[in-house]
């Protein structure tokens, strides 16, 4: 069984997930997105009392909260008992232009050079960090979503918003891949 979870699965699988999961949010009146569990959370902590955008009923979210629960856990279960000693698989031309930056080849899912403890308390990753999670916050709440909302939910629920906002995200990450990360680490 574990040899069967550890090994590679078709795109066509991840693809009908998606479509399933999409459909029935469709069809019980939900939209999907992960930064919606922020408000829910701040609301929870009392956030609502000050500003008037906690304001509201998080219960109504509670399945979300769950789904972002699940995908914690499935998180941890996948790195603790799921995960091989396999380096990621990427393209020999993607290897040789990280080490121009200078990151090395992959060992795990992220770079070390940017997600180890190491690095984190190092204060370009710290500052790297802190400051992209700011803006990756701050352009959330902007766009009025996250990635995965726009880009699964909102596409899937032909709204004309989340197009917009998803072809910003692929723009901000052409800018970031090709301007930015060359500034920073080159």
């Amino acid at each position: 069984m574990i040899a069967f979870l550890t090994q590679p699965w078709s795109w066509w699988f991840s693809g009908s997930m998606i479509a399933l999961v999409m459909f029935s949010l469709l069809f019980f009146g939900k939209s999907f997105g992960f930064s919606a569990n922020l408000r829910t959370l701040c609301t929870i902590a009392g956030a609502g009392k000050k500003v008037k955008f906690f304001q509201f009923d998080w219960k109504t979210q509670s399945w979300n909260l769950v789904f972002l629960v699940g995908a914690v856990l499935g998180g941890f279960i996948t790195n603790q008992f799921l995960s091989t000693d396999e380096p990621v698989q990427i393209a020999q031309a993607t290897i040789q232009d990280l080490s121009k930056l200078g990151f090395e080849a992959p060992k795990s899912t992220q770079p070390a050079e940017l997600f180890s403890i190491e690095s984190a308390f190092s204060w370009k990753g710290f500052l790297l960090l802190s400051i992209g999670g700011l803006l990756v916050g701050f352009g959330a709440r902007y766009a009025g979503g996250c990635t995965s909302g726009h880009a699964i939910s909102g596409i899937s629920d032909l709204q004309i918003p989340s197009i917009i906002a998803v072809v910003g995200f692929f723009i901000g990450g052409l800018i970031m891949t090709f301007g930015l990360f060359p500034l920073i680490f080159g």
